[in-house]
């Protein structure tokens, strides 16, 4: 390059640049930095790496035995009694939500480890990446009426808690849904923890992202007429496992 092919004036319309909002940028030319490329990433200072940030804590399976503690000494408290104190009501919304999951980890065997609360999706079984919904007739609450059924399905931009870094496109990360009803509707005789009162319809997530698209909800109604496989609790495993075969 010679200085008769550099120009000292800028072509650049500096304005335009300045009143151009970040949605007005084109970026179809770069890559979207992926989860994997920043949990690689190292921040470096005068070329030596330096911590960045906080890493993602590791949890460890508890056993409730675990005590509070105060000056090094054990408390009478256990973590054990907080358990009892915070979710002995199994019919709230958020409490059935991770008992659902609980009960389809059960059914495939991956109660061993720990709950991964921010996951993209709920469990993986064999490959496939598992979305757990759950719904129920009857709420903790007073009610006149019987709750109608229905699910959260919107597609949804995954997070990711090693790095902080959320993606920018919104899609569904299962490949397969089971959808637990909680199917009793006497509250006199309401029992979560009573396997028979559970029914699950399984789908393979292809067929809802084709029938439903972007749809955010879907009842029961609309749920059936996607002929899902419709299990109880001891069929949940044969299940999956046939539309994992079929794909």
């Amino acid at each position: 390059m010679t200085k008769e092919t550099i120009s000292a004036v800028s072509r650049t319309s500096w304005k335009r640049l300045d009143a151009m909002r970040d949605k007005d940028i084109d970026l179809s030319e770069i890559p979207e930095i992926t989860a994997a490329q920043m949990a690689r990433a190292k921040l470096r200072v005068a070329g030596k790496p330096i911590q960045n940030g906080f890493p993602q804590i590791q949890v460890t399976r508890k056993d409730g035995s675990e005590c509070f503690s105060m000056n090094n000494n054990p408390c009478d408290a256990t973590l054990l009694d907080f358990w009892c104190w915070s979710t002995s009501d199994l019919v709230s919304n958020a409490t059935r939500g991770v008992l659902a999951e609980y009960i389809v980890a059960s059914a495939l065997g991956l109660t061993n480890g720990v709950r991964e609360q921010w996951k993209a999706f709920d469990l993986e079984y064999r490959g496939e990446k598992i979305e757990v919904k759950s719904a129920a007739y009857l709420q903790s609450w007073y009610h006149r009426e019987l709750s109608k059924i229905t699910f959260p399905i919107r597609p949804t931009r995954n997070w990711d808690a090693s790095t902080n870094v959320q993606s920018k496109t919104a899609r569904r990360r299962a490949s397969i849904y089971v959808f637990c009803v909680l199917d009793h509707k006497d509250k006199a005789t309401l029992d979560p923890l009573n396997l028979d009162q559970w029914r699950f319809y399984i789908l393979d997530a292809t067929v809802l992202n084709r029938k439903l698209g972007k749809q955010k909800s879907v009842g029961l109604t609309g749920l059936l007429k996607l002929k899902p496989r419709q299990a109880r609790y001891d069929k949940i495993k044969i299940c999956i496992e046939e539309i994992s075969r079929r794909r």
